[in-house]
């Protein structure tokens, strides 16, 4: 019997970029504290317009959940690395296959700062699970997770600068 090929699919980590007016610290803050408050659950949730809250753990080790109406939880993922107020990573079990977010806050400024997200770990799904729809249409090969990101990011920066 011949060795089974192992094929790796070509599916490099999703990066997305923006930049806060705030201090490192309060835009920090803004994304592990204020989440609930923030973060676009409409689509970017398991559960939609039942969410009431988004919360983090905010520990090596803790969870990323959000609660429902009823009181239901659901764990998106767990914190692998906390380095306040610089970065975070956690497991992301929002996808057919668990991947990976790191967020890096970096001071640009006294009152700057950039926001990077690398979303990884995609060579783990199968051809269908990257073209299959996600919160977005046409899944991680149409480009949703960038598109996504892009949307979370705008909204971070809405609400730590004042505007949401």
């Amino acid at each position: 019997m011949p060795p089974r090929e192992v094929v790796t699919l070509n599916a490099p980590p999703v990066h997305q970029a923006t930049t806060v007016r705030a201090d490192v610290g309060r835009t920090f803050d803004v994304f592990v504290r204020e989440i609930g408050v923030w973060w676009p659950v409409e689509p970017f949730s398991s559960g939609g317009d039942r969410v009431r809250d988004v919360t983090m753990e905010r520990r090596l080790g803790g969870n990323v959940v959000e609660t429902w109406d009823d009181g239901t939880t659901h764990v998106w993922g767990e914190l692998v690395a906390w380095d306040p107020p610089h970065g975070f990573t956690m497991s992301w079990l929002l996808t057919p296959e668990p991947t990976e977010v790191e967020l890096s806050f970096r001071p640009l400024g006294a009152a700057l700062t950039r926001v990077s997200v690398e979303h990884r770990g995609w060579e783990r799904m199968t051809e269908e699970q990257l073209g299959g729809a996600c919160a977005l249409p046409e899944g991680y090969r149409g480009g949703s997770y960038v598109r996504g990101w892009g949307m979370i990011l705008a909204r971070l920066v809405a609400h730590a600068e004042g505007g949401a």
